[in-house]
Order: C-alpha cells, then sequence, then structure tokens
C-alpha cells in the first residue's frame, strides 16, 4: 500500500519538527518545508537520513509546487515569538496572508486536506474569560502586536472562504502557548526566558505587575490534540491548549524552585497590548476530538528544564544574530 503523502510547513520550528516526528511515526512519507527565518535545521537533523522524509528550503509567500500526490498539509510556517514577528513584521502579514492563500491553492489542486496553525492571539486581549471559539476576540489591528494577530485573524478567514466556495477540506487549530523540548532558548517567549535566565544566573523579568496569567501545554499534547483534529471531520475553528491557568509572578516562582536557583524576580513595564488573561475553553476539543492535556506542568517542565540544561553552554549564552533585512522588504 502506498504511504500516504503530507506537507509540513515550518517543519524546521519547534511545532513543525515535532510534528515531522509524529507523521514519520504514522508512516507517512512527509515533506518538510521551511525557509529557515526562525526554524533551525537542528531540529529536523534525525530525520534526514530517512527515507521517507524529504526537505525542501523555500518560502511559502513564493509559489509552492510538489511534484506527485499529496493527501495532506500543515501549514505551521509562521514566526510564533514576539521577538521574532516584530523584528519581521512584514514577512509576518505576508506568511498570513500571502503564504496561506498560496497554501489553500495549492490543496485545492491537490484535493488535499489542510490544517492551519491558529492562534490563541486571535482573541487579543480577550474581553471574555476563558476563551471560547465562539468569541471575536479584542484586538488592535494597529498595535505593534496586530501583524501577528492579524495575520492569523485573516488567515481564518480565507481558509473558511476556500472551504466554503471552493470546498478545499480545511481544518484550524487555535494552538494556546506551547512548551517543551526544541524551543529556542532565546526566541523571548516566557519558558524559554525564564529557564535561560535562571540557568545564566539571572534575575527573572516579570513585565507588569505579573497578575496577568497564561495556560502552557505541552508538546506532547498539543502534537496529539493536531493529529485528532486533522483526522476528523470538523471545519470549525477548535482550541488546543491546557485550560490549566497560572499567574506570571507564580510561575516565575516555580521557576525558581524548579532551577534550584536563588534569583529574584525583578518588574519592568507591560508591552503594548500584551493580554492580561490568556486560558483555553476546550469544551469543543473534548467533545469532538475526545481530547485533552494529559501532562501535568509539574512532569511537562521538568522535561522542558532536563532539555535546556543539556544544551551545549554556547547557547545558553548566545544571542539571537538572525539578519532579517533581506526578509522584511517588499
Amino acid at each position: 500500500m502506498e504511504k500516504k503523502r503530507i506537507l509540513i510547513t515550518g517543519a524546521a520550528g519547534f511545532l513543525g519538527s515535532h510534528l515531522c516526528d509524529r507523521f514519520l511515526a504514522e508512516g507517512m512519507y512527509v515533506i518538510g518545508m521551511d525557509n529557515l527565518i526562525t526554524g533551525d535545521l537542528k531540529n529536523i537533523e534525525h530525520l534526514r537520513s530517512s527515507e521517507y522524509f524529504e526537505f525542501i528550503h523555500h518560502d511559502i509567500t513564493k509559489y509552492v509546487d510538489i511534484s506527485g500526490t499529496l493527501d495532506f498539509i500543515l501549514h505551521f510556517a509562521s514566526p510564533a515569538s514576539p521577538i521574532d514577528y516584530l523584528k519581521i513584521p512584514i514577512q509576518t502579514l505576508k506568511v498570513g496572508a500571502l503564504g496561506t492563500h498560496n497554501l489553500l491553492g495549492l490543496a485545492k489542486d491537490k484535493e488535499a486536506r489542510i490544517l492551519v496553525a491558529s492562534t490563541s492571539e486571535v482573541y487579543g486581549d480577550p474581553l471574555v474569560h476563558p476563551q471560547t471559539e465562539e468569541y471575536y476576540g479584542n484586538v488592535s489591528p494597529v498595535g505593534p502586536r496586530g501583524v501577528y494577530d492579524e495575520a492569523k485573524r485573516f488567515m481564518e478567514s480565507i481558509t473558511m472562504a476556500y472551504h466554503r466556495f471552493h470546498g478545499v477540506d480545511t481544518r484550524i487549530a487555535r494552538i494556546f502557548n506551547t512548551y517543551g523540548p526544541r524551543m529556542r532558548l532565546n526566541d523571548g517567549r516566557v519558558i524559554p526566558a525564564f529557564i535561560g535566565q535562571a540557568l545564566r544566573g539571572e534575575d527573572l523579568t516579570v513585565f507588569g505587575d505579573g497578575s496577568q496569567t497564561r495556560s502552557f501545554c505541552f508538546v506532547n499534547d498539543q502534537i496529539e490534540g493536531i493529529y485528532k483534529l486533522l483526522m476528523s471531520t470538523y471545519h470549525e475553528p477548535v482550541n488546543i491548549g491546557n485550560p490549566t491557568e497560572i499567574s506570571i509572578k507564580d510561575f516565575a516562582e516555580e521557576i525558581i524552585k524548579l532551577t534550584g536557583t536563588d534569583q529574584k524576580i525583578v518588574y519592568k513595564p507591560l508591552p503594548t497590548d500584551d493580554p492580561l488573561q490568556r486560558r483555553p475553553d476546550i469544551t469543543k476539543a473534548r467533545e469532538v476530538l475526545e481530547w485533552e492535556p494529559k501532562t501535568s506542568r509539574t512532569e511537562g517542565m521538568k522535561i522542558t528544564y532536563d532539555y535546556f540544561k543539556n544544551l551545549p553552554e554556547a547557547e545558553l549564552y548566545k544571542k539571537e544574530h538572525r539578519d532579517f533585512r533581506s526578509h522584511t522588504k517588499g
């Protein structure tokens, strides 16, 4: 029997690389695609020897062509951390708009099922708590975070348009904060930022008064939710995340306890449009997908901390030196 073929964009990124692992384990032929703006080939180096995996270095905002049949597409090509999308705002908008358009056209041509990776950021700084899929959000389209938030909101709109107008078989995953091995240590997100500071013996930086909340989902649970959504028959957006909520201040204290360090917490001004609450209502995921996270934060954070602790020392002190200029023109 011929293997199913799946295209995974953003394949060298955090979630993309774990998805490559999962779908290879499911017996599929995996085509990974990434322009490596924020992705890293080391995340998929262990797959390069597999005869059922191929990697294509390509920017999906340009025309995307895949030879042969294609059964599935997972669209995970987008900067996902503020440090990235604030540096490359134009590229972030383009990958959400032009990139999604190109992949939906490919799905239509190949008669492939496509799942797009949306985000909890479509809810903005929510006025409804917890956030259900029916909530339309509270987003500033002209704020600094709007380049990411609105790119994802457009992604959802064009995906549903292709589903309704062209009959493309689509799925939309609204992904909440996810963590685990292969996150970039210096990408600016909460967990790697806190762990990196703790490992370097620095005080932990909390923005605002630390009362803002987040809900963290371990990567293995997230991948399982995405897999179940892809294999479902449900076309509307579905929240995939962990509903266990914690304040950033309390989480910083957990990190200090986990790492066995004696750092203090220092406070800095809250960034513009930073959400004050973030917690998914996963009723739909439970009912439609029969999915909910299984990994406790204690268990997941130990695995994640061990991963970061065992990175080379040079990685711990490395700054982000990516040259984004060539990607922001146009």
